[in-house]
């Protein structure tokens, strides 16, 4: 994996890495293939660098690692406490709510009927704070700038489902259509050949990761860029959308 030779960063406690869509960060009880994330860092770092917060796996971007032991339970500490914030960009289908700022706050739940699925639920589920801004609309499209303030399972994802603004190529929480240039462009003609869709993975990044270093207590940042075909479905997203 080459984004594996170059860190976003890395110092002599911390080390962060891009994680393409589809690659797992650890397994976990719906997927335990050893193929994962975690796995390939250790080989890389140190039988004992593990993530200090998770992503899921159709999605892309930042992932933070602590090389040992050491600043792990400041560092889990950290994230409980609120004080990481990690920052996410998202192309959602649908129309968000006209307010360009805003919360989400619905209980999330497992879903008995489909393993591996979150739902909300009006009470009895996990408390689940999801912040917005919109940051560009379109006809039928929007990008979002998002912050999940509590961490629960696939949460982004399943609040944006509930208010009627599901990320674009969802399986799981929309209609898992990647972007297509036929939706966009007026006149678009069509050609005999299954089109290619400009996006199709989930259009789910994890941009930006801010938090106090738990061994030095420096404010830090760290960014990642927008995966090449991201960049590409907003390039025809504002030209024709």
């Amino acid at each position: 994996m080459n984004n594996l030779e170059r860190p976003l960063f890395e110092d002599e406690w911390l080390i962060a890495f891009d994680k393409p869509a589809g690659l797992l960060v650890a397994p976990d009880r719906w997927d335990s293939n050893p193929h994962n994330m975690v796995q390939m860092v250790r080989e890389r770092t140190s039988p004992a660098c593990f993530n200090l917060h998770g992503l899921d796996r159709e999605a892309s971007g930042a992932v933070l690692f602590a090389k040992t032991k050491a600043p792990t339970k400041a560092a889990t500490g950290l994230s409980v406490s609120g004080r990481v914030t990690v920052e996410y960009t998202a192309i959602i289908r649908g129309t968000p709510p006209p307010d360009t700022d805003g919360m989400i706050d619905y209980p999330i739940a497992p879903d008995p009927h489909w393993p591996g699925r979150m739902r909300t639920l009006s009470s009895h589920g996990s408390p689940a704070e999801t912040r917005y801004h919109v940051i560009e609309r379109w006809r039928g499209f929007a990008l979002l700038n998002v912050i999940p303030v509590t961490n629960v399972m696939h949460q982004i994802r399943v609040h944006l489902a509930e208010i009627g603004a599901p990320i674009v190529s969802d399986a799981t929480y929309g209609d898992g259509f990647g972007l297509a240039l036929s939706e966009i462009k007026p006149k678009y003609k069509r050609k005999d050949v299954a089109e290619k869709p400009l996006l199709s993975t989930l259009a789910l990044h994890s941009s930006k990761l801010s938090f106090d270093h738990p061994a030095t207590g420096a404010p830090s940042v760290i960014t990642s860029d927008l995966p090449d075909k991201f960049e590409i479905a907003l390039k025809y997203l504002r030209r024709f959308a």
